[in-house]
């Protein structure tokens, strides 16, 4: 592998790492609004009121972003929605 691979191989890795990725969270005929504001809460720091607001749009609209930060931080927050049920996906 060259320098120049060398560099531009480091330069992918650190944008996947520092850019900023977002947590989209679908609607469901599963999951209660109780179980998916108490889930964003938990997950993703949410305020009750944050959290509610993003249920409601999720029911209405069928999707909504819930989070926005580093794919790092993101990574185990979006495990989290998923472990409970939810359909999210890193976007």
């Amino acid at each position: 592998m060259s320098t120049k691979e060398k560099v531009l191989e480091k330069t992918k890795v650190q944008d996947k790492e520092s850019r900023l990725h977002e947590i989209v969270l679908y609607n469901d005929d599963y999951n209660t609004f109780d179980h998916v504001i108490e889930t964003l809460i938990i997950a993703c720091d949410h305020q009750p009121e944050q959290a509610e607001q993003c249920a409601l749009l999720v029911h209405y609209k069928g999707k909504c972003v819930v989070k926005t930060g580093t794919y790092k931080d993101l990574e185990p927050r979006c495990g989290k929605l998923l472990e409970e049920g939810l359909s999210a996906e890193i976007v």
